[in-house]
């Protein structure tokens, strides 16, 4: 797939679209890009036209130096959709994608079809102390990821995966899991375009101001959550929070799996949401 790019809000946004049918836009989490959607892509689009693209800061979208929030990510999609002459859409937010999922949701209802969410949270904590700690380790590891990118992502890997899966992955970093991608190949594509400490301190300040959780009850949308049981950075009590508070949702929740369960079971994660969309 070739990539596009659209001029929204002043910048360019980098995207790709595949399939055909009712749009869905997947958007991507922290410190990664639209890539990361390596198992969804692919088969959502034998159901659906999928756009997905590159958050502002992000893979090949442009990367103003200023401090982001969730209601300039969430405009992005706007434009993004004006741009593409698409009036409506399901969309689809993982981990910070969840987030600025969220923000959309309210203040675009009708631009909204369905929603889905997943490993995300309502309210990033207050404690300033333990933002800047993400920071500096985000920062950390892209430091890293110039040095070593194999043992980098095998360190982090623990805080994504299973301890099942990324023992398999270890073990044989060629092995091509589900037919789409193996440890090498999200070993590769990280070294890619990668987030600069620039651009991880520019979308912290939207972290920092990540609060919806009084305002989910606004969301009539049908919605999905799906959560992991083993997820270390977006624990299954925080997506069930979501859930209480979001009137029309259903949760799911993937046993087993960590942070990167769309990876780790694509094949279950991928068919929870085409029943859902198609429902």
């Amino acid at each position: 797939m070739s990539n596009l790019f659209a001029d929204v809000n002043g910048i360019k946004i980098c995207y790709e679209i595949r399939g055909e049918g009712e749009p869905l836009i997947l958007i991507h989490g922290f410190g990664v890009k639209k890539e990361v959607y390596v198992a969804q892509f692919g088969l959502l689009s034998e159901n659906f036209r999928v756009i997905r693209f590159d958050n502002r800061g992000a893979g090949k979208s442009d990367r103003p130096n200023e401090p982001y929030t969730m209601e300039m990510f969430a405009d992005d999609i706007s434009g993004l959709m004006d741009y593409l002459k698409i009036e409506k859409a399901h969309v689809l937010g993982w981990s910070l994608g969840g987030m600025i999922a969220q923000h959309f949701a309210i203040k675009y209802p009708n631009r909204l079809n369905k929603l889905v969410l997943i490993n995300t949270m309502a309210q990033w904590p207050s404690e300033k102390s333990g933002l800047e700690m993400y920071k500096n380790s985000q920062i950390t590891n892209y430091e890293a990821k110039l040095m070593d990118p194999v043992k980098t992502f095998f360190d982090g890997a623990g805080f994504s995966f299973s301890r099942k899966f990324k023992k398999m992955m270890q073990e044989d970093p060629k092995r091509r899991f589900h037919g789409l991608f193996s440890a090498e190949d999200l070993i590769r594509e990280s070294t890619i375009d990668p987030s600069t400490p620039q651009d991880i301190i520019t979308q912290v300040n939207a972290l920092a101001h990540h609060d919806v959780l009084d305002k989910l009850v606004a969301i009539k949308n049908k919605t999905l959550i799906i959560c992991a049981d083993k997820d270390k950075q977006m624990p299954k009590a925080v997506n069930v929070k979501i859930h209480e508070n979001i009137p029309n949702s259903i949760l799911k929740v993937i046993e087993g799996a960590g942070h990167d369960s769309p990876l780790e079971r694509a094949p279950e994660v991928n068919q929870i949401i085409i029943e859902f969309l198609k429902d």
